[in-house]
């Protein structure tokens, strides 16, 4: 490439945990080179991931409303020309970022490579190691434009002083802060609920846990744990996306399935440990700059066909509790091997 582009276009749409692994990279990328531009396409609930990036501008894709169809696909491709890219790092490569970065035919661009074939390869059993981690498949496309980064050495933003209302909420005391998110998009990511149960008991004995979910009937679910155990606090559908990041950054530790709260933890540098079911960490989507060992993992000596699928939509029907060969006493140990 004769000349390195100035202002980058980078197209990341979904989904949560994928968005936020975007994070150390556009950190490290503004680190390194501080004039360069970015903007950021990507949905607007997201914003708040990349508000500590001060040369990084965020673009809304109303994919649900006004930029729905090819019709939408094409307005906001309109709305995109009057920004001035010199180059785009298509960071999803699914068909509508395909024709965004087509209306922008003659300008430099660069496309993730999301590695299907090995990936095929590893839930088939025909391959059993680590492949790139998507963080390093999204560096490789920006070394591609001519800007390499070093992720060895991260670095992340500070622990956010909380505001009064977060104290009243939250409560002060000496002890320390484990979150926990004990749901995923499917059933085969997560521990068993009645697993969870204990190991929430025995956590608040000692600490302070502050559990995070989503719909109603995960808030329903982790309202009575809150009622049940002291020391419990149930923050699903309390706080605004800003609000919990805050809260994140002040956690010792974070408990996750492989869903999208363990990568926002671990953005913002907060050591998590994450349960993992029929899906792997192999695939490359365990949180940024975790050890290995914080992987928790079913035993393959019992359920020898993991990692079954990517996403965790395809198992055989006995696996569904593959994560339940994890022992409680297990969780708890890694948890307070990493809190001390």
């Amino acid at each position: 490439m004769a000349q390195r582009p100035q202002h980058i276009l980078v197209i990341r749409l979904s989904a949560m945990g994928d968005v936020a692994m975007v994070v150390p990279v556009l950190r490290a990328l503004t680190t390194r080179y501080p004039t360069l531009k970015i903007s950021i396409l990507t949905r607007g609930r997201f914003k708040s991931f990349f508000r500590d990036l001060e040369t990084v501008s965020i673009l809304e894709a109303k994919v649900e409303d006004d930029h729905k169809g090819l019709i939408g696909l094409y307005h906001l491709s309109r709305q995109l020309k009057h920004h001035d890219f010199d180059a785009i790092a298509d960071l999803h490569d699914v068909l509508r970022s395909n024709l965004l970065r087509l209306s922008f035919f003659g300008k430099p661009f660069s496309q993730i490579n999301k590695g299907r074939k090995e990936k095929k390869a590893l839930i088939g059993g025909h391959l059993f190691e680590p492949l790139k981690t998507t963080v390093e498949r999204y560096a490789k496309v920006f070394a591609d434009l001519g800007y390499p980064v070093d992720l060895s050495e991260p670095k992340f933003p500070k622990k956010v002083n909380l505001s009064p209302k977060m104290m009243d909420l939250i409560g002060s005391n000496a002890r320390k802060w484990i979150g926990i998110a004990p749901f995923a998009a499917h059933k085969s990511k997560m521990y068993p609920i009645d697993q969870m149960k204990k190991v929430i008991e025995a956590l608040s004995k000692d600490y302070n846990v502050l559990l995070f979910g989503g719909g109603p009937k995960e808030e329903a679910i982790l309202n009575e744990f809150e009622k049940e155990f002291d020391h419990t606090i149930n923050l699903a559908g309390r706080l605004s996306m800003d609000e919990e990041l805050d809260l994140i950054s002040n956690l010792d530790v974070m408990l996750s399935m492989d869903s999208g709260n363990g990568h926002l933890s671990a953005m913002l540098g907060v050591p998590t440990v994450t349960i993992w079911g029929v899906t792997h960490p192999y695939a490359g989507f365990a949180p940024f700059n975790q050890p290995e060992e914080h992987s928790l993992m079913p035993d393959r000596m019992h359920y020898p066909d993991t990692p079954t699928s990517i996403y965790g939509n395809k198992y055989p029907p006995d696996y569904e509790n593959a994560a339940g060969s994890i022992t409680p006493e297990a969780v708890v140990a890694k948890l307070l091997s990493v809190i001390s």
